[in-house]
């Protein structure tokens, strides 16, 4: 399986996986055209997407799905909650219904030879939910958008071989920057965003000697930036209870702006 963060942050994710034969989104949050270019940097075709994975509602998230579902007729998968935002939001233009497949936590289906698994997770959204993907090799996960996690969390990431996680905030800049109050509770609430401190403790629970790689996505154009989430996250891991060094594993730091290295697992 080939994976690549298209584009991670704040303001747009979009993510690809795929094999040989199938070729899927996780979520379309940013403008088509930058989508469209980063598939063809990927030697893809948008026309031939088998599918796209809707993590949940929020505009970072679905921005571009109107604009693929009508120029390419691209099935969508999402939770019922997801789907009956989007397809009740004028925002999205017209949208033709049938393109859009109602999923459910913990029922597996299958997206040409991509089984997949949509977990729960906690963020202030209608149904949102955590993809594991596997195509009988070899097993990736996108988790981003999450306020806190559980043993639930940490099972669904566990054996995998590649992993897109978030790493969204640095708590002290957070609570000393410019954002209001509101919001700063809301991101670090339960089911706000999860930090560089709790990502790398969430890694800390599921590093085991095959996993191949792990981005670091989702990240705060305010109150984050790329080498302090990596210096976090890779120092929680070398300080916390596991066997590992945090340069024991390739981690690397999706950016917002331009697609990363596509990783084969």
């Amino acid at each position: 399986m080939d994976y690549c963060s298209i584009a991670s942050g704040s303001s747009g994710n979009c993510t690809f996986a795929g094999t040989e034969n199938t070729s899927i989104l996780v979520d379309a949050g940013i403008p088509g055209r930058r989508i469209e270019e980063g598939l063809r940097m990927l030697d893809r075709k948008p026309g031939e997407l088998d599918g796209i994975l809707v993590t949940h509602e929020h505009i970072d998230h679905i921005k571009s799905i109107g604009v693929l579902c009508r120029k390419y007729r691209i099935p969508v998968y999402g939770t019922r909650g997801t789907l009956n935002y989007i397809l009740g939001s004028s925002s999205m233009g017209r949208l033709d219904p049938a393109l859009f497949h109602v999923i459910r936590e913990d029922e597996v289906f299958r997206i040409g030879d991509l089984d997949v698994h949509p977990f729960h997770i906690c963020h202030d959204a209608a149904q949102p939910v955590g993809y594991r993907l596997g195509d009988g090799k070899s097993t990736f996960a996108v988790a981003t958008d999450i306020g806190s996690y559980d043993e639930y969390t940490v099972s669904m990431l566990s054996g995998l071989d590649g992993l897109l996680l978030e790493a969204n905030h640095d708590v002290n800049m957070l609570q000393v920057g410019p954002y209001p109050y509101p919001l700063k509770r809301r991101i670090l609430g339960e089911n706000g965003h999860m930090s560089n401190e709790a990502a790398g403790r969430l890694l800390c629970d599921i590093l085991h000697d095959g996993l191949k790689s792990v981005l670091l996505g989702h990240l705060s154009k305010e109150n984050n930036y790329e080498a302090l989430a990596y210096a976090t996250v890779t120092s929680e891991i070398t300080m916390g209870d596991n066997p590992y060094r945090g340069d024991d594993f390739d981690i690397q730091v999706a950016s917002r702006d331009h697609p990363s290295p596509c990783f084969h697992i």
